[in-house]
């Protein structure tokens, strides 16, 4: 008797049937029109426009929103320790005397400015919360885990994501997710993630799964987060309705009948390294 190759099997079967199960967690999309200043509802111009652009695609923001450190301060908001601005450029009219003649020169002054995504305590409608936004109603206990884990979470982007160079994770507001449960699920993933880091589990693959590599850290991720969600006694806490990479899985489990035991083993540990920093056990 295979063991390894009749559980894999059943792994396989489960994430098959789960496919029809999965959809997307969160509403609404990448920010589109012109940016604007969020404090005075004026629209930028020229080469800004462009930078702006650049950057809402590069960091996945949800809002076209911007606003200069003292104009976040001057609301009541406080830019994130370690967000980065962006360097744009507005032109200043001097004067300047050429003999017997004065002249206008147009000087290039730089200026910068912070997307409301990375700006923390803003005014509710300018936090990146789309007019369609649910009531989100946390759960105690997980928001114990995601607080005791110390781990950097940001909030007002477009997609979810675990940034290793900043070790942050990057997350779409609560209000834009489906449900509840869906959040915490993208959280817990994101968390699973994180907890791969050097300086935590330092979770790597070495060649045993070459390119697969990517693909078998988003199973271990979704698997993470399926512990956390069942310990926590939260819906959805199966893996067929944690399925977004379904076909990639399936292949990496019908190439290698250990995966899932190595996966299964790497995610226990991450899921009990996230709940060990909060209040459940």
């Amino acid at each position: 008797m295979d063991i390894r190759q009749i559980i894999t099997d059943k792994i396989i079967n489960l994430l098959e049937r789960g496919t029809a199960k999965t959809g997307p967690r969160w509403t609404g999309g990448t920010a589109t029109g012109m940016p604007t200043n969020a404090k005075t509802g004026e629209a930028y111009h020229g080469i800004n426009v462009l930078v702006l652009w650049a950057e809402m695609a590069d960091k996945s923001y949800a809002s076209s929103q911007w606003l200069t450190f003292k104009q976040a301060a001057d609301m009541g908001g406080h830019v994130r320790k370690g967000e980065k601005s962006v360097l744009c450029v507005y032109y200043q009219t001097v004067q300047k005397d050429e003999g017997d003649e004065e002249r206008s020169y147009f000087l290039a002054k730089p200026f910068w400015l912070f997307n409301v995504a990375q700006i923390d305590n803003l005014p509710f409608d300018l936090a990146n919360v789309p007019a369609t936004a649910t009531t989100f109603n946390p759960v105690d206990e997980a928001e114990q885990i995601l607080t005791g884990s110390q781990a950097q979470i940001s909030y007002g982007y477009d997609s979810a994501y675990y940034a290793p160079s900043t070790d942050k994770i990057c997350l779409p507001n609560r209000e834009r997710f489906t449900t509840v449960a869906n959040f915490y699920a993208t959280a817990l993933h994101e968390l699973t993630h994180w907890t791969g880091n050097e300086a935590r589990l330092n979770r790597q693959f070495g060649k045993r799964f070459g390119d697969d590599a990517y693909v078998f850290e988003e199973l271990v991720a979704e698997l993470g987060a399926a512990f956390a969600m069942g310990q926590l006694g939260m819906v959805e806490a199966t893996i067929e309705n944690h399925a977004s990479y379904v076909t990639s899985w399936i292949k990496v489990l019908k190439d290698d009948k250990k995966a899932i035991f190595t996966a299964a083993s790497q995610a226990a540990k991450a899921a009990d390294f996230i709940l060990a920093g909060g209040s459940v056990a």
